[in-house]
């Protein structure tokens, strides 16, 4: 792969061939990189050398659009977020339940295909990064919110002071679920999960309302 210069940037997605890109779309596919790199890698692992050598760029270069280690992960991470909170959405159409589970399905299949990546975010905002805990919170409550968001639908749970704590709740249970269940199913089929997912959230609701 050619190296990327100012002057003629090369996509890291492509292959041979160099293409014009503004320096914002530049930053952006190194993001783009820098994502995928991380599905299969901690954090830690996540090095400026590395995506510099899978991009086939000068370190130097990097430096340019992030400035250190520290904001280079803080920009991947939230990339990450972003793109778990666009594929977790959940359709405009359909019945409320179907719904929560298209969206936990998404859910599930994010964090199979990103397990490491997301695993050091979850770790990361636990251990007292202040920066990655508020990325986490971010992403967090974008994916707890919507639940309440009215459309054509309705919503997919009753807005109320005591449904919004028990979401909270669920979401913690529903990320330990998942990933623990990745790491090792223990005889738990991927259908059983997902139900369990689903129809914990509703009977939970209904019972605090009870």
């Amino acid at each position: 792969m050619g190296a990327v210069t100012a002057d003629t940037p090369t996509d890291p997605r492509a292959g041979a061939g160099r293409t014009r890109l503004s320096p914002e779309q530049r930053r952006s596919q190194l993001l783009d990189l820098g994502v995928r790199l991380l599905a299969t890698r901690s954090l830690d692992e996540l090095s400026i050398d590395l995506l510099a050598e899978e991009a086939g760029i000068s370190r130097g270069l990097l430096y340019h659009y992030f400035g250190n280690k520290h904001a280079f992960h803080e920009a991947v991470v939230r990339r990450a977020a972003d793109d778990l909170i666009a594929q977790t959405a959940p359709p405009v159409d359909g019945e409320p339940l179907e719904r929560l589970l298209i969206s936990v399905t998404a859910y599930l299949d994010y964090v199979e295909a990103n397990y490491e990546g997301y695993l050091s975010l979850v770790k990361g905002a636990a251990g007292g990064n202040d920066t990655l805990r508020e990325i986490y919170e971010e992403a967090r409550s974008a994916l707890t919110d919507r639940v309440f968001r009215e459309d054509a639908q309705g919503q997919i749970i009753p807005d109320t002071p005591a449904s919004r704590l028990v979401v909270r709740g669920w979401s913690a249970m529903t990320e330990e679920l998942v990933l623990t269940w990745v790491r090792e199913p223990a005889g738990v089929t991927r259908e059983q999960l997902l139900t369990i997912m689903a129809a914990s959230l509703p009977a939970l609701v209904d019972a605090a309302s009870g």
